[in-house]
């Protein structure tokens, strides 16, 4: 072979090369949109990328903003996987056509068939209880028994209550629907609404701060708001309680995610997926925001635990999504704002 023909085949080689190592490069990476914050997820996604060596990309934003983009991108997305709160958003990005189904016997061994889409386009990655918090001073556990009880006449100006313009509510509102229907959940919301100590409040914590001011005696909250409270001032006086353990039991929703309909890395996204259901990644998931995990095999923190355990309501979350719209309507009509 000649010098000109043999330099010739090494630049041809080194060309194929190089376009070999930047497409596998481009290969082994997977880009997550996040309603998450980053303290959040990174933590996961370094863990992932040390085990895999897929590199993780990460934007976040708000749900809403997400999800509109998401839509304005559409086959041009570079998103492989959309991670948010509350099954409400993720049914919302499934019927927007903004993800697609992963057949995963991994997912499906290490999530509760309740708290994963059964068109399989989202699966949860943590569990949230939205529970009852009380003031010790002025409750007691015995007092209380279950969310539609608190719509009693003897709560009459002792209720505070989150805005209902907030996912959360909407959520727990759409799964009681889909557990007593219509009339009967309306008949509970008007309860509630007659025994407001107080107009809604912005958020969950501030209802929280306004029971162990004594301005209210109980309130409906996620439990890792009240966690976060406690650990700033453990000397608030307040306390969980485990509503419905009777009946349905505690209504619980989720954070999670699916994989973009047009992901361009959708095998590393399945991939990322499956390791954050896992029992080496979800403590991490969980623990840095006080949640429960969402696979049964692992312990909760032990902070977490302290709290004591409880039944979940085992109605698939998909409902609060799927309900969400009526139970806008109905609180709406309720007079609950």
């Amino acid at each position: 072979m000649s010098n000109a023909r043999f330099n010739h085949y090494l630049t041809v080689m080194f060309c194929c090369v190089t376009l070999f190592a930047a497409s596998a490069s481009r290969a082994e990476q997977v880009v997550v949109y996040s309603a998450r914050i980053e303290q959040l997820i990174k933590p996961m996604f370094d863990a992932f990328t040390k085990e895999s060596g897929i590199d993780v990309k990460f934007v976040t934003d708000k749900e809403g903003p997400l999800l509109a983009r998401l839509k304005a991108e559409g086959k041009n997305t570079p998103a492989d996987m959309l991670i948010t709160s509350d099954a409400g958003n993720l049914w919302e990005a499934a019927r927007e056509g903004l993800l697609r189904p992963v057949e995963s016997k991994t997912l499906e061994a290490n999530i509760p068939a309740h708290l994963r889409d059964p068109q399989k386009q989202w699966f949860g990655l943590s569990v949230r209880a939205r529970t009852i918090i009380y003031n010790t001073d002025k409750v007691k556990p015995s007092d209380l028994s279950t969310y539609e009880a608190l719509a009693e006449p003897k709560w009459k100006g002792r209720l505070c209550l989150r805005t209902s313009k907030k996912v959360y509510n909407q959520s727990l509102v759409a799964m009681m629907i889909a557990e007593h229907g219509e009339a009967k959940t309306e008949q509970i919301v008007k309860g509630w609404v007659d025994n407001l100590a107080t107009d809604p409040l912005s958020d969950d914590t501030k209802a929280m701060e306004f029971v162990a001011a004594g301005k209210c005696d109980v309130t409906i909250a996620n439990s890792y708001y009240y966690g976060r409270l406690m650990e700033k001032n453990p000397a608030l006086p307040l306390a969980i309680f485990w509503p419905n353990q009777e009946s349905s039991g505690v209504h619980v929703n989720i954070s999670g995610a699916g994989v973009t309909k047009y992901a361009r890395h959708p095998d590393a996204a399945v991939k990322l997926l499956e390791f954050l259901s896992s029992e080496k990644a979800q403590n991490l998931f969980a623990d840095v925001n006080m949640e429960y995990p969402v696979n049964p095999k692992v312990k909760i923190d032990p902070a977490v635990a302290a709290w004591g355990t409880f039944k979940q309501n085992t109605i698939n979350v998909n409902k609060a999504g799927e309900l969400q719209a009526e139970a806008v309507k109905l609180m709406d009509r309720a007079g609950y704002r």
